[in-house]
C-alpha cells in the first residue's frame, strides 16, 4: 500500500491494463504537446527584433519577410514529420528514425540533441513565462529565479499525478491563450484596417544596445532568421508521442500535428505583422506581446487576462518536454543506451524516474542561467534542427526501402524538408555559435559518448551473464567441495548475534566467530559472556594496536579462505540491528554495512574462496 502522503499527491496507483484508459484525446493531446510550439510565439518575434535592432530600427521593416520565411519552413517540416508520423507509429520520431535508417552512430547524435533540446526547452518556457509575470509585475523582477524552479516543480507534479490528468489540467490555460491570443490579433487586425491603430511609443531603454552604424549585411539578416527558428522548437513533440494518443494512434496524430502548425503560424504571421504596423521596439523590461496587447486592448482586464495566459502557456510549454523527455528515454533505456531504471513506469503508468530527471536538470539550467531567456536562446535550435534534419534524412532512406506505393513522392517531400533544415541548421551553428550554440555543439557528442558507454557496460554485464557455452549438464561443474567455512564478525553478545549465531550453524558446521579487540576490557568481558552465551562456536579475537576494525577483520576473512582452499566457498554472515525509525538509523555507526560493501565489491584475489555475505537483520521496537 503507497503511504497516505504519496496517495495524496500522486493519487491512487493505477494498473497496467488501465493504459489504454490514459491514452489522449485530439483536444488534450494538443495542450500537452503543442503548448511548446505555440508558445514559442511569446518570443519568437522578439527574438527577430532583437536581431534586427543591431543596426538600428530602419532594419526592423525585414522582420515580416523573415517571419514568412520561418512559416513556410514550418510548413515544409510539418509536411514532413507528418509522414515520419505515419511512416513510425511506434513513436520514438527523430532518434528511431535514424537509427533504424542511419545507423547507431547518427540515431545516437539525433536521441542526444532531443534529450538536450528537451531540457532547454523546459529552461527557455519557464524562463519567458516568468518574464511575461515581471513584465506585468514588475516588483518580481528580484524573485526570477524563485519563480523559474517553483514552476518546473509545479509541472513536474502534475505529470507525475498521470498523463490524463496533466492533459485535463493544461487544456484549459492552453485553450484560454489560444482563444485570447487570436482575439488579440483579430483587434489589432480590425483596427489596423480601420486606420485606429497608433504606433506604440520607444521605450525608455532598449533591450539591446542600437549600433546604427553598423551595415545591413546577409549575416544580420540570416541571424535574425535563425533567431526567429527557435519558433519551430516543439513541432516534433507529436512524433514523439504517438503512443499517447487514442486509436488510430497515427491518425490522431497527424491530425493533432496539422491544427497546430495552422494556428502556430497564424499566430507567428500575426504577431509579427502587428509589430511591424505598430513600431513596436523590444524594451528592457516589457515585452514585445506586452506592448501589442497593451496598445491594443488597453491596459484593462483583457490585457493582464492575456498576459496571464501568456504566463501560463510558456509555463506549461515546458510539459512538453515533461511529455517527451520520459517517453524518449524510456525507448532509448530500452535500447541499452540510458539507464534501465527510466523505462520503469510509476504508480500512474508515467515514466516518474525520466519526470524528475528532467526537473532536476531544467532547475540546474535556469539557476545557472539566472532565469534569462536571451541568454537560453542561443543553446536552443541547435539539437531542434539537428534532429530535423536526421528525422527527415533517415525517412528519405525509409521510404526507399520499403518502395511502397507513393515513396518517390513521400521522399521528395523528406528529402526537400531534411536539405531545408539542414541549411537551417548550418545557419544557426554559424551565427549563432559565438553566442552559446558552441556549448550545445561540444554537449552534444559529449551525451553521445555518454550513450556508447553505458551500451558497452550493458553489452559487457550480458555478455558476462549469458549461458552461452555451457550445458545445463555442466552447470554444477563447479559445485562447491563440502560444506562452507562460516564466519560471523561480531561487537558485542546480545540477540542479534545470537540469531546470526543460530543461521550459520544452520548453514555448516564449520562456524567461527571473530571480533576484535579494540578495548581490551571490553573484549575480556566480551569472553567472558561468549563462554557462557555460546560455548559450541569458538570465538576468534583479533588484536588491533591501532584500534582499526576493518583491515584485521579483512585479514582475518583472507587467512580464512587459505584455509582449505579445495573447498571454494566461505559465509559471512553479519548480525545487524535495524532501527524502528529511519533517525534512529543515524546514531549507530552502521560497521555491518560498511564491512558488507567491502566485502561485495571487493574483487577475489588468488587463492581466495568464493565469498558468500548474508545479512540477519534482528528488527528493534518503538
Amino acid at each position: 500500500m503507497p503511504h497516505p502522503l504519496r496517495r495524496l499527491l500522486l493519487g491512487h496507483p493505477l494498473p497496467t491494463h488501465a493504459e489504454v484508459h490514459e491514452r489522449l484525446t485530439k483536444m488534450k493531446a494538443l495542450a500537452i504537446f503543442a503548448s511548446d510550439a505555440l508558445s514559442s510565439v511569446a518570443y519568437g518575434p522578439e527574438e527577430i527584433l532583437l536581431a534586427l535592432m543591431i543596426v538600428g530600427t530602419a532594419a526592423l521593416h525585414l522582420s515580416v519577410p523573415i517571419a514568412i520565411a520561418i512559416a513556410v519552413l514550418l510548413a515544409v517540416v510539418t509536411t514532413s514529420y507528418h509522414q515520419t508520423v505515419h511512416g513510425y507509429p511506434s513513436g520514438g520520431g527523430a532518434y528511431v528514425v535514424a537509427h533504424e535508417n542511419l545507423g547507431r552512430w547518427l540515431g545516437l547524435v539525433a536521441g542526444s540533441a532531443l534529450l538536450i533540446d528537451y531540457v532547454l526547452t523546459v529552461a527557455v518556457s519557464i524562463a519567458a513565462g516568468a518574464a511575461a509575470i515581471t513584465s506585468a509585475v514588475p516588483e518580481l523582477a528580484s524573485h526570477k529565479v524563485a519563480l523559474c524552479v517553483a514552476a518546473i516543480l509545479v509541472i513536474a507534479w502534475a505529470n507525475l499525478r498521470g498523463v490524463r490528468e496533466s492533459g485535463t489540467v493544461f487544456a484549459l490555460p492552453t485553450y484560454a491563450f489560444i482563444g485570447l491570443f487570436l482575439l488579440l490579433l483579430g483587434v489589432g487586425f480590425t483596427r489596423m484596417l480601420s486606420g485606429s491603430l497608433a504606433p506604440v511609443p520607444p521605450p525608455a531603454q532598449a533591450a539591446h544596445i542600437i549600433h546604427p552604424a553598423t551595415a545591413l549585411s546577409l549575416f544580420i539578416i540570416l541571424r535574425a532568421f535563425a533567431s526567429g527558428c527557435a519558433t519551430l522548437t516543439g513541432v516534433e513533440a507529436i512524433s514523439n508521442g504517438v503512443q499517447a494518443f487514442h486509436r488510430p494512434e497515427a491518425r490522431n496524430a497527424g491530425k493533432t500535428l496539422v491544427a497546430m502548425a495552422v494556428l502556430l503560424g497564424v499566430m507567428l504571421l500575426g504577431t509579427t505583422v502587428l509589430a511591424r504596423a505598430m513600431d513596436v521596439q523590444p524594451a528592457a523590461h516589457e515585452t514585445v506581446i506586452s506592448q501589442i496587447a497593451r496598445a491594443v486592448l488597453g491596459g484593462g482586464p483583457l490585457y493582464y487576462a492575456l498576459q496571464a495566459a501568456t504566463a501560463l502557456i510558456l509555463v506549461l510549454a515546458a510539459n512538453t518536454s515533461f511529455a517527451g523527455f520520459p517517453r524518449l528515454s524510456a525507448i532509448l533505456a530500452r535500447d541499452g543506451f540510458l539507464p534501465r531504471q527510466l523505462t520503469n513506469r510509476g504508480d500512474r503508468l508515467v515514466f516518474a524516474n525520466g519526470i524528475l530527471a528532467l526537473a532536476l536538470l531544467a532547475s540546474l539550467l535556469v539557476v545557472l542561467f539566472e532565469g534569462q531567456t536571451h541568454r537560453l536562446i542561443p543553446l536552443y535550435a541547435v539539437g531542434v534542427f539537428l534532429s530535423f534534419t536526421l528525422s527527415q534524412a533517415g525517412m528519405v532512406r525509409h521510404w526507399a526501402k520499403e518502395r511502397g506505393r507513393g515513396w518517390a513522392l513521400r521522399s521528395l517531400v523528406n528529402g526537400l524538408g531534411g536539405a531545408v533544415t539542414g541549411v537551417v541548421l548550418l545557419i544557426v551553428v554559424t551565427t549563432k555559435f559565438v553566442h552559446g550554440a558552441w556549448v550545445v555543439c561540444l554537449l552534444i557528442p559529449a551525451a553521445v559518448a555518454v550513450l556508447h558507454a553505458i551500451s558497452r557496460h550493458y553489452d559487457s554485464v550480458a555478455k558476462q551473464l549469458s549461458l552461452n557455452g555451457i550445458s545445463p549438464e555442466g552447470a554444477d561443474e563447479r559445485a562447491w567441495q563440502g560444506p562452507p567455512k562460516v564466519v560471523v564478525p561480531i561487537s558485542g553478545i546480545h540477540r542479534g548475534t545470537l540469531a546470526a549465531l543460530r543461521f550459520a550453524r544452520s548453514l555448516s558446521d564449520d562456524v567461527r566467530a571473530v571480533t576484535v579487540a579494540v578495548n581490551p576490557e571490553a573484549s575480556a568481558s566480551l569472553q567472558a559472556k561468549w563462554r557462557e552465551w555460546a560455548p559450541h562456536v569458538p570465538l576468534v579475537v583479533v588484536e588491533s594496536p591501532y584500534r582499526s576494525i576493518m583491515d584485521p577483520l579483512l585479514d582475518f576473512l583472507h587467512q580464512t579462505d587459505a584455509r582449505e582452499p579445495e573447498r571454494g566457498l566461505a559465509v559471512v554472515v553479519l548480525p545487524e540491528f535495524i532501527t524502528a525509525s529511519w533517525w534512529q538509523h543515524l546514531l549507530h555507526n552502521q560497521t555491518a554495512l560498511l564491512l558488507k560493501t567491502l566485502l561485495v565489491y571487493r574483487r577475489r584475489q588468488p587463492g581466495e574462496a568464493s565469498r558468500v555475505v548474508i545479512n540477519v537483520p534482528f528488527h528493534l521496537e518503538h
